[in-house]
């Protein structure tokens, strides 16, 4: 059983889609272990996104991460990480395929409603930094 972290960026939550991006997760067999909405201060979308602290795009991902408030969600599941990542569907919503999150509730390439961990070991970390072990259940 492995545990991936998802966001709910601030495009997905302004437009309402909170209960219909948790349903695709669910009816996909992955379960809602632990769930939060929080406002991101810009110390902490620094810290989380800080591996992409050097790249072109940081600062506007730090500020649209804070331009409103996220659900972080802590997701479990046989192969949580992939079937996430399936379930979100390409960065670029407009390359992503046909039912997936992205194409279904995304705009552009920045304001993609979700984020996912890419690997174990980042889920890992991603998970410790939203949540301590008694909000996991």
């Amino acid at each position: 059983m492995q545990q991936t972290l998802s966001i709910i960026k601030p495009d997905g939550v302004k437009k309402g889609v909170i209960g219909k991006i948790i349903d695709r997760f669910e009816s996909n067999g992955l379960r809602v272990a632990a769930i939060k909405k929080v406002q991101l201060s810009s110390f902490d979308a620094q810290a989380f996104y800080g591996v992409h602290q050097q790249r072109s795009f940081f600062n506007d991902l730090v500020k649209f991460m804070t331009s409103g408030p996220v659900v972080v969600i802590v997701l479990e599941g046989e192969n949580a990480v992939l079937k996430n990542r399936e379930l979100m569907g390409s960065t670029n919503p407009k390359e992503a395929k046909t039912g997936t999150i992205r194409a279904d509730f995304a705009e552009s390439i920045d304001a993609n409603a979700v984020h996912g961990s890419d690997c174990l070991e980042n889920a890992k970390m991603e998970i410790e930094f939203f949540f301590s072990k008694r909000e996991i259940c």
